[in-house]
């Protein structure tokens, strides 16, 4: 359920921003299916990860953290 909502996060915010999948994957050096996955919910990206995530979309990891 968590990684549901930060998929959900990271989906929009990457859209907003004006990103493809593939795009934004390339830029944070990761697999097309592994951003896919964490965008589904199915896997949780590691803290260094959503650190580039973070820096990619030019906004903080609060930003991107579920909201309660």
């Amino acid at each position: 359920m968590e990684a549901e909502k930060w998929g959900r996060r990271i989906r929009a915010y990457r859209k907003l921003k004006g990103f493809t999948q593939e795009g934004f994957s390339k830029e944070l050096g990761v697999s097309v299916s592994i951003l896919g996955e964490i965008e589904r919910g199915n896997r949780l990206p590691a803290v260094d990860l959503l650190e580039r995530i973070a820096y990619s979309l030019k906004i903080s990891i609060d930003d991107l953290t579920p909201k309660e």
